[in-house]
């Protein structure tokens, strides 16, 4: 089933692909969701014009999506967490954690476009993410995860 994304969605897309997906994901989730719509000639022909005029805004974004990126890149972050024995942590950090270290860094970035390889962390050191501020610009990012004082 060919379906015309309107937003992204992972592991399937981006707004505005064309994707091909099974036809009970596309007829059960997508498109009752609102997240897709039937890929027909008319709606195909709508979203070549709809691409056309957003081409020059889309140069700006990554323009301004790699200014962030460079910021975030220079930023060295380090996250406070509570150590058990040895360097193990009471809980852990995640995605949540690191876009609030990046956030009082002075960037703001939304947490769900932040990975942290692995999942979750649960001991003390150093780790990396990848932060998706474009859908053609994915920073990396490495952080440190030390025990509070």
């Amino acid at each position: 089933m060919e379906l015309i994304l309107k937003q992204d969605v992972e592991n399937v897309g981006f707004k505005d692909d064309v994707v091909t997906v099974k036809n009970g994901y596309g007829r059960n989730f997508l498109i009752p969701q609102g997240v897709a719509i039937l890929a027909t000639v008319p709606a195909k022909k709508v979203l070549a014009e709809t691409l056309k005029q957003r081409a020059f805004k889309e140069e700006k974004e990554i323009k301004d999506a790699n200014k962030v990126g460079d910021a975030i890149k220079a930023l060295e972050i380090k996250i406070t967490a509570k150590t058990g024995e040895g360097s193990k942590l009471f809980g852990s950090v995640n995605n949540i954690d690191v876009a609030a270290a990046i956030e009082k860094a002075g960037q703001s970035i939304d947490k769900k476009f932040i990975k942290v390889e692995g999942g979750n962390v649960k001991r003390l050191g150093k780790y990396n993410a990848t932060v998706r501020l474009h859908r053609s610009v994915v920073v990396d990012l490495t952080f440190d995860v030390v025990a509070e004082a």
